[in-house]
């Protein structure tokens, strides 16, 4: 499964959101482990370091984009990716950017909290617990818990 992350997944792990952290670093958990092939759109990244830059410092934003690119392809924004997200009938042009830039790079869905984002999307959007649970993500997670290596 090829799942693009939106922003705000990804950030729920750098900067430890309550209560949405756990579930997120299960994703991201499955990415590092190869059970999920992860997708992070380049704005992303660029978001990603402005706001560690600016929480943190430009060495720990630089180190956070780093291991991510390490973890996770992504799905460029060139000029066509951009003129379809402006023509599309997304409200939000950063969703649209997102959500065409995963569809370009072949994306199954994409994982986001905010799902009303995308009502103008063909691509599955899952909540991040909804993606859990229909991946089987959850369910390995728990009997690795339970033997002791989760």
């Amino acid at each position: 499964m090829k799942i693009l992350f939106d922003t705000n997944v990804v950030l729920d792990v750098i900067l430890k959101r309550e209560p949405f952290v756990a579930t997120a670093v299960m994703l991201m958990s499955a990415v590092e482990e190869r059970r999920m092939t992860g997708v992070l759109c380049a704005t992303t990244l660029t978001t990603i370091d402005y706001l560690v830059s600016k929480a943190k410092d430009t060495n720990q934003a630089r180190a956070t984009v780093k291991k991510l690119l390490m973890l996770f392809d992504v799905a460029a924004v060139d000029s066509p990716v951009l003129q379809t997200a402006a023509e599309s009938g997304f409200t939000d042009f950063e969703d649209a950017v997102l959500y065409f830039a995963g569809k370009r790079a072949g994306v199954d869905g994409i994982v986001t909290r905010n799902q009303d984002d995308f009502t103008a999307a063909e691509l599955p959007i899952y909540q991040p617990d909804e993606l859990l649970a229909i991946s089987g993500l959850f369910r390995i997670h728990e009997q690795a818990a339970a033997y002791g290596r989760g």
